[in-house]
């Protein structure tokens, strides 16, 4: 789903993209999460009736089908926005520009990777998603992750720089396009972090091992 609205880009601008590189061979072996300039999430949840450990080795079973360096499934406690069902599940799929964005979705659901994708969504029920610009590298792989807006009278250059200075350690994301109740910034650490402005905590958990 397209989307007129977008927000301002970081401001730590991301790396040039080697798209031939990336046609000829997926994403180079080299390739680690933290150096992805942008990220596709996207939450999701099993239907109704539907058995858990079932969905999760569906899920992980196109994940492994998929062959994207760094994707990855997170369990998690609550959804990072309102009025949403507890226990979503959050993918990532981490790419190195755009125009990799529409290769992912192509991917996705052609040669060995369709049979997987259909088995998953048959067992899905709503999901929503954003793409996320990294604004500060580190994994996304520790058990504390904040999700938060900017705060109103501020501009979004001068939130990022406060973010960063208050949370040296940890990584950090921001949304680029609206395709939904994406919240605006993702903070991930290894220890739980004290912000100084309202967050939404989720209490992420892998489903697969790092990549």
């Amino acid at each position: 789903m397209r989307s007129t609205h977008r927000l301002k880009a970081p401001a730590r601008q991301v790396e040039a993209i080697d798209v031939m590189a990336f046609r000829a061979g997926w994403l180079p072996h080299r390739a680690s999460f933290a150096r992805m300039p942008l990220a596709y999430v996207f939450w999701h949840w099993p239907a109704a009736g539907v058995d858990r450990d079932a969905y999760e080795q569906r899920v992980s079973a196109f994940h492994q089908a998929l062959e994207l360096p760094g994707s990855r499934t997170f369990r998690l406690a609550r959804a990072p926005y309102a009025g949403q069902p507890a226990a979503p599940y959050e993918d990532w799929y981490p790419v190195e520009g755009w125009a990799q964005l529409g290769t992912l979705n192509e991917r996705a659901v052609s040669g060995a990777r369709r049979d997987p994708h259909d088995a998953t969504a048959a067992l899905a029920g709503q999901g929503a998603g954003a793409i996320y610009a990294r604004v500060q590298a580190n994994s996304v792989d520790g058990r504390f992750a904040a999700w938060l807006s900017k705060p109103v009278g501020i501009t979004y250059d001068d939130f990022v720089t406060e973010l960063c200075a208050a949370t040296p350690q940890a990584a950090i994301w921001q949304r680029q396009m609206v395709l939904g109740p994406a919240p605006e910034f993702g903070v991930f650490a290894s220890e739980p972090l004290s912000l100084p402005w309202p967050a939404s905590t989720t209490d992420p958990r892998p489903l697969q091992p790092s990549k």
